[in-house]
This record gives C-alpha cells, structure tokens and sequence, in this order.
C-alpha cells in the first residue's frame, strides 16, 4: 500500500500553499550534531537545503518527516526502495528469518538462494559473491582485474562513480579542463600510477588507449546514473567490449545504481552487452545493506585462488532472506514495465513545466532512474556536457519542491519505486508546475 488513499485535505492544501516547515527536523540535526559529526552518517547528507530532514516513519511512496510533514519522495533511500518503504513481502521474509537467527558466520539457505536467482537474472554472473557495499564490490572487481591480467593500471570516467576509497575516488566531478585524476576528498592518497581517467562515449580515445596492451581493466557505469543519467551513445557499448576482448581488458560494469532497477537483467541486459564482472548493491534488497559482484567463472573463482574478499556481514541471514524476496518480485520484469509507463508520464510532466515557464532544462534517462538538468538544451553525451547546467537554480527548485510536498536529490537524479502509483505522480506533476513558478 503506498498510502495515497490517506492524504488528507489538510495536508493536500499544505502541498498546494506550499507552507510545509522543517524546524524540527533543524532543531534534531543540531542537537545530534553533539554526536555525530555534522549530524549525519554520509558525506552526501550534509548540506541538504533548507536543512537534512529526520524521519520518523515511512510508507511507500512517503516519507513523514520530525515536523509531522508527509512528503512524496523521490529519494528512495538514494535508489535502493525500488519496491517503496513497506513492502510486506520482503519485510515478512526478513522477519520470518529474524526468529531463525541474525548472524551465523556461515553460510544460509536464504544466500544460496538469493545468488541462484541472481545468477538467473544477470547476464554476465557464471559465478558471484555478496559484500555489504557498492564501494566494498568495486574494490573485489579491480583485485580480480589486475590478478586476471598480471597488468595495474586501471581506467575510469570522468563524472563516473565507483565508491568513496581512495583508489577511486577520482574524477567523479572534475573541473573543465582537467587532463589528470582530480582527487574527490581531502586527505586522499595521492598515488594515480595505476588510475587514468578518460572521457566516456568517446571509443576512439579509449581503444587508441587499450592499444597499448597494458591497461588491466575499464570500470563504467554502463548508463551513467551518479551524474546525470546518460546514455551510451548508439554502439558504444559494443564497442568498447570488442577492444577489451581484442587487448584482454577486463570489462567492468558498475551497476550499482542501474542494477536490478532499470530491469530485471540490470543495463547489461537492457544494452545487449555483456561485462567480464559488474558490481550491484542498493534496488537488490529495497534498503537492506546488500552488494554483490558477478561475472565469468574464471575470474570469480580466484576468490579461491589468492584474492582475498572479506566481510563479517556478507551474506548476513536476514539481509539474504530479504534479497530473496526483491529478486522474486523483480525477475519477470512486471514491475520495471509498470514503472517504465509512470515515469516516463512523470518525466514529461516535469520537462513540460519548464518548457511553459520558458526555462532551459533537460530531462532524460531511464524512466525508473532519469535525471532533470536545467540550463541545458541538448541531452548531454559526458560530464563536460553537465559543467554547463545551472546546479544554484536546481536546488532552489527543489527547496520549493520540498515545501509542496515532494523531495527530490538536489544533484538531478529522481528514482521511481512500485509504489509511486497515478495519484502520486498526479500530486507530483501539480508540486511541480507550482515549484517552477517559484524560480
């Protein structure tokens, strides 16, 4: 149940007066500040305008904030809600398997289960592992690649992210003109002897590149999703997996964002291209911490053979159990269509708002995952096309937003879940014509 049904005419005409306040939640950030540094857990929490919310509870596609505020979001958790906040068959399932135990050190019936349907859905996984993050799966495919290939260096793209440790955290928003890695945090190691950052969606810069025989593999996100939401260009992809074949380059696809959300298959599938190894984390198990790596059986199974992959939480009961039940309700691709119709209404509601306010923006991506830029004309192709949107005015559009009701992530990016049915997006479309007269 998402709840729909429930809004008042109280809080319908709040939505539409766009009188929502956020005191309290100002008030409890600033005491637990006390605490924890800047009163929050994540980096990409901090500096949330007017101020990081606190939640009390949830229900589908809501969020009902420490002000008593009811907000449609668009958040997600920062993507992994892709079934809502309260789906009762993963809930039962993990509480089914509470009574059973929580932590075993050892191996379940609920993990055996949830790396068959997954190696089911995946195209590229012959074998996989759980971890507990993305950033944790990204650091297993890149030992794999240079333990597969006896080489070091490893490629990336600028505007592509692939974890917060410090052997990539580079480049993820770089300044125009920028030939080198940039580094993505203060006190990062230095050393970018094995790290090149290349453009993305340009094949003749990366196979001149690959030509020289000594890259040990390519980490992408396939359709990228952390900065903008951005396609490859037509035969890119193809492309790209041709001249790792060609120079024995291992093809890493991240999908941590676009796994499990824009298909059952992850973009792999809906690509037609298939990686060496792909990491996955967040729509796997709807916000329980889950990550996994997949891909061919030979460079899985050096996890046998010297690659060391640990972790005192990988494949924990509860979260295996809750896995399970996601990718059973994932895998006949049922929901990803129903989400696929909704979102693409809600992608044009949101680009015809602008269009009629007279304001340049861009909406594109994947319907379950797209991302809105404003100051652009032109669908962007790389991160040099997205140094031209106008990021000030977007977050003041989403701090009108919030105020009627709606909160969406302040970098552009809108993930869709099961539960954002008609009427959600109806109240949506309506938060954001209201909002776009506001700017």
């Amino acid at each position: 149940m998402n709840g729909s049904a429930d809004v008042s005419a109280a809080e319908r005409r709040n939505w539409a007066e766009g009188t929502l306040s956020f005191e309290a939640s100002r008030a409890r950030i600033a005491e637990s500040s006390q605490w924890l540094a800047g009163g929050v857990s994540s980096n990409f929490r901090l500096g949330i305008q007017p101020t990081p919310l606190v939640f009390e509870r949830a229900d589908g596609a809501y969020l009902f904030d420490a002000d008593g505020n009811r907000l449609i979001d668009y958040y997600l958790g920062m993507g992994p809600m892709i079934l809502g906040h309260t789906p009762r068959d993963v809930i039962n399932a993990a509480t089914a398997q509470m009574q059973k135990g929580l932590l075993y050190g050892g191996q379940s019936g609920p993990e055996t289960e949830a790396a068959r349907l997954f190696c089911e859905m995946v195209p590229c996984a012959e074998r996989m592992r759980f971890c507990s993050s993305g950033s944790e799966a990204v650091q297993c495919a890149l030992r794999l690649a240079r333990t597969a290939t006896g080489r070091r260096v490893m490629i990336k793209f600028a505007g592509h992210y692939h974890g917060w440790f410090d052997n990539i955290l580079w480049s993820t928003t770089p300044p125009p003109g920028a030939t080198g890695p940039v580094a993505g945090s203060k006190g990062q190691a230095e050393t970018t002897d094995e790290i090149e950052v290349l453009p993305w969606n340009d094949l003749a810069v990366l196979t001149e590149r690959l030509a020289r025989g000594d890259v040990a593999g390519i980490i992408m996100e396939s359709i990228m999703c952390n900065q903008g939401a951005i396609f490859p260009a037509p035969g890119y992809l193809q492309g790209v997996r041709d001249a790792c074949t060609a120079t024995g380059t291992i093809l890493i696809f991240d999908e941590v964002i676009t796994g499990f959300r824009v298909g059952p298959g992850g973009s792999q599938k809906l690509n037609g291209v298939t990686p060496d190894l792909a990491t996955f984390a967040k729509a796997i198990a709807n916000g329980f911490p889950v990550a996994a790596i997949g891909g061919r059986a030979d460079l899985m199974e050096l996890m046998t053979k010297g690659v060391v992959h640990g972790g005192t939480y990988n494949g924990q009961a509860v979260a295996m159990a809750a896995t399970v039940a996601v990718l059973e309700r994932l895998r006949d691709g049922s929901a990803h269509a129903a989400m696929a119709v909704r979102g693409e209404r809600l992608m044009a509601g949101i680009q015809t708002a602008f269009d009629r306010a007279g304001i340049p923006a861009v909406v594109a991506g994947p319907p379950q995952i797209f991302h809105v830029a404003l100051g652009l004309t032109e669908k962007p192709r790389d991160w040099s096309d997205l140094l031209g949107m106008d990021r000030a005015r977007y977050i003041r559009f989403t701090t009108a937003l919030l105020r009627h009701g709606v909160r969406a992530l302040e970098r552009g990016a809108w993930f869709l879940s099961t539960e954002h049915d008609d009427d959600v997006i109806d109240s949506t479309i309506a938060a954001v014509q209201r909002a776009v007269q506001e700017i």
